[in-house]
């Protein structure tokens, strides 16, 4: 692809953000708006001109999925030798390499999860402790590590006013996590915060390291730059050294990990750390239509960092906000999966569809309901697509098969391998484990439609390992059901977000302005999932509750009957059967 070409069908700001190629560059890209597009189509452009050096560019993310998203845009832009990885895959690698050249020997092992090094520690401090406080332990030193704060400072943060666990006093937390440091430096293992550490104190404490790990990677382009923690910050401007060609994408909005230690403080203060940089707003949402850009623009009027959206386009057929009341949340979920049965009824897909809620105990009324209606679903977060048996065994198969099979149309080779597991072109009218598998092998035939049209058969299985590498998941033809942390990144044509009502949304939990602050931020992201319609709904009395719930505080400012606003539709269901 030519660079002139790479330019075509950007907007003016998409032009101007991929155009900025070298010094600091900071892109704030509200939801919809393209920012992938722009960032990838920036790099590519770069590459395309000579600007970049292909092995030169690091683009980094926070997810496996979003990296492996990356890489495959810019693939077919033409940028496949850019490095496009997580923070922790990066240090990761340069800690694999740098360790035997300071410490010698092979670097330690990284643990899976802290919860068995805690019980253990506990066991040996002679403290009693349950599953969930070895959790929230466990949530505590990933916050003290991304903080980059010592056993010291945590101490004195806590003194000041951080909230510790239930069951846990500061002397017992510091024990605890004093305990856990000593076991795994005698078993040689690292927690997955460890590796930004380590790899940070290598580069900074270690010339020959930083040398080489700067003469390597020249120009980097962060993607949700709203997420980044302070080491996470210390460790990209280490890599940077004195250079200034980083170019940063994000939306203060749609920070919603800052109880992880994410801030969204290094985006917003970034042309005051970088007096000269080219700073592009992003604000046409390609994404939703007006009545639903409107509810979000209403929830952020106001914050810190908010843009203002506009829509990209003035078509709102069919679309709605509706906001719906019922009398418990058993009546909620059925009446959901009966606007889903029309919906479907009506011609949407079952995966353009997606039930939103704040805590994933939530689901299981939804799961109830769907199933009763006879509409497929997964849940995003349980059990991953690439870890299905039945995928294994096809990727496995696929793979063998490309080695040998040559010169055949994509759709013949794949589609008769599957069929040698049980794929056919029909879908079983049963419901249950075969049709499943079915929906599982399916998947895999429907990127074999999206791929390009000289895809070989060998690329695509090249292509499949790596999506399960990145985890980056295939499209089911199911409803999804989320969290609402869980639908960041993601977009449907429908989407109704459930459980709007004080204690939910915002969580109970949540008492200070900033913790209830970034529980509006969690609603607009869930807002800004939706394409087409976009349903709010809460319940007066919980599942197994007596006590009766007020909605949420924010749906009031949700309400668009005020003059000049949107049209939203509102209905009361109280007499819809529980």
């Amino acid at each position: 692809m030519t660079a002139d070409a790479l330019l075509t069908g950007l907007d003016d700001e998409q032009r101007v953000a991929a155009e900025a190629l070298i010094g600091p560059v900071c892109v704030l890209a509200g939801a919809g708006t393209g920012k992938t597009r722009a960032i990838t189509h920036r790099i590519a452009y770069g590459v395309a001109t000579g600007a970049y050096t292909p092995g030169r560019v690091m683009a980094l993310t926070f997810t496996q999925r979003a990296a492996a998203e990356l890489r495959l845009r810019l693939r077919g832009l033409g940028a496949g030798g850019v490095a496009a990885r997580t923070f922790h895959a990066a240090a990761l690698s340069q800690l694999g390499f740098f360790w035997p050249q300071v410490v010698g020997g092979s670097a330690p092992s990284i643990i899976d999860g802290k919860a068995r090094v805690l019980a253990h520690a506990a066991e040996r401090i002679g403290m009693k402790v349950d599953t969930a406080t070895l959790r929230d332990v466990a949530g505590e030193i990933e916050w003290r590590k991304v903080s980059g704060l010592s056993l010291e400072q945590y101490e004195a943060a806590v003194t000041r006013g951080r909230p510790l666990p239930d069951r846990m006093d500061t002397e017992r937390m510091l024990a605890m996590q004093v305990a856990y440091e000593q076991l795994k430096d005698e078993r040689r293992q690292l927690d997955f915060e460890d590796v930004l550490l380590v790899t940070a104190g290598m580069i900074e404490q270690e010339p020959s390291v930083a040398m080489q790990v700067r003469e390597q990677y020249r120009f980097f382009v962060v993607d949700e730059f709203q997420d980044v923690s302070p080491v996470q910050w210390q460790l990209l401007r280490l890599w940077m050294g004195d250079r200034r060609d980083l170019c940063v994408v994000g939306d203060a909005s749609q920070t919603i990990y800052s109880f992880a230690g994410a801030s969204s403080d290094y985006l917003l203060e970034f042309p005051s750390t970088f007096t000269d940089a080219t700073v592009v707003r992003l604000e046409s949402n390609y994404r939703s239509a007006p009545p639903i850009i409107d509810a979000a623009n209403r929830l952020m009027r106001g914050r810190p960092g908010a843009l203002t959206l506009h829509p990209a386009t003035t078509d709102a057929a069919a679309a709605a906000v509706t906001q719906r009341s019922f009398p418990t949340d058993r009546a909620e979920a059925r009446a959901v999966a009966q606007s889903i049965v029309e919906l479907v009824d009506a011609g949407a897909r079952p995966e353009q569809i997606a039930v939103l809620y704040r805590v994933n105990v939530q689901g299981a009324l939804l799961e109830e309901a769907l199933g009763d209606v006879g509409v497929s679903y997964q849940v995003r977060g349980s059990r991953r697509f690439f870890d299905l048996p039945e995928v294994k065994q096809a990727v496995l198969a696929l793979r063998a098969a490309s080695v040998s099979i040559v010169g055949e149309p994509l759709f013949k080779s794949v589609s008769d391998v599957l069929r040698s597991l049980g794929w056919s072109q029909s879908a079983p009218e049963v419901r249950g484990a075969v049709r499943d598998r079915w929906e599982s092998l399916n998947a895999i035939m429907g990127l074999v439609d999206a791929a390009e049209p000289d895809l070989t058969f060998r690329r695509f299985t090249d292509e499949l390992l790596e999506r399960q590498a990145g985890q980056h998941d295939p499209t089911l033809s199911a409803v999804t059901l989320a969290t609402l942390h869980a639908a960041k990144g993601l977009e449907w044509e429908h989407v109704f977000v459930i459980g709007l009502s004080e204690g939910l949304v915002p969580i109970s939990f949540a008492r200070s302005f900033d913790a209830i602050d970034e529980e509006r931020r969690l609603l607009y992201v869930g807002i800004t999932r939706a394409r087409s319609t976009l349903g709010l709904s809460w319940a007066s009395v919980g599942h197994q509750q007596r006590s009766n719930r007020e909605p949420s505080r924010f749906l009031a400012e949700l309400d668009t009957r005020t003059p000049g606003a949107a049209r939203v539709a509102r209905s009361a269901s109280s007499r819809h059967p529980g």
